[in-house]
């Protein structure tokens, strides 16, 4: 842990990074892509639903298939499919108090849309923590891992790599990352994309909670 007591940088994904149940977000998100697929491209739910991972495992995102072979308006579909209901995630009191003690930037790092992170921030009691979101519109709808996003959110925020850690629940996001000099946090799942490649060598911890390992950060900077 002693790498990580220079860090004036810290960047977050945000779906399965800042809460734990995915399911019960990622879930309702998933099933509005599917109805959004199957009505603008007049297909029925099954074979919507086919197209959407078929595009996610191909693209990254199903966003980045869909707008590559049929023309669909980002902003459209993401307004759509993050219009979810929120209502069951609580307050995270711990993780509020963890991100208030430490003191670097911090910033989420999203393959999703800006209103999706304020959304998730905002029932988790966290939305004035954080000095910046960088979401697939910043990426120019171009999803991670692509490297050039990374280079792009290390640009505008002025974030020097070397003094930067990424902290990701899809292990495969933190390659380029780490190609860029950051240091890279994977959090343990088991979700199957979530844990391919979590066996590489770019991967330079393995934390089980988000709030624990802010803690010890904290602990370590203030020492």
């Amino acid at each position: 842990m002693k790498e990580f007591k220079n860090i004036k940088n810290f960047i977050f994904d945000c779906d399965g990074v800042l809460y734990s149940d995915l399911e019960k977000v990622f879930g309702q998100v998933s099933k509005r892509m599917t109805e959004y697929i199957s009505k603008k491209l007049d297909l029925d739910i099954k074979k919507a639903k086919e197209l959407q991972t078929a595009y996610f495992h191909k693209y990254n995102t199903s966003l980045n298939g869909l707008m590559i072979h049929h023309n669909i308006n980002p902003n459209d579909f993401l307004k759509y499919v993050h219009d979810i209901n929120l209502d069951f995630l609580e307050k995270d009191l711990v993780l509020r108090k963890e991100l208030l003690n430490l003191e670097a930037k911090k910033i989420v790092f999203t393959n999703g849309s800006n209103d999706h992170v304020k959304n998730i921030t905002k029932h988790l009691g966290i939305n004035d923590l954080f000095d910046g979101i960088f979401d697939i519109a910043d990426c120019n709808f171009v999803p991670k891992p692509a490297i050039e996003s990374y280079k792009k959110l290390s640009k505008k925020f002025n974030i020097n790599p070397d003094e930067t850690v990424f902290i990701e629940d899809i292990a495969k996001n933190l390659e380029p990352a780490k190609k860029i000099g950051m240091k890279t946090v994977w959090l343990i799942n088991d979700e199957y994309w979530g844990k391919k490649d979590s066996d590489k060598d770019f991967i330079d911890l393995k934390i089980k909670n988000l709030s624990s390992f802010l803690k010890e950060i904290n602990i370590l900077q203030a020492a």
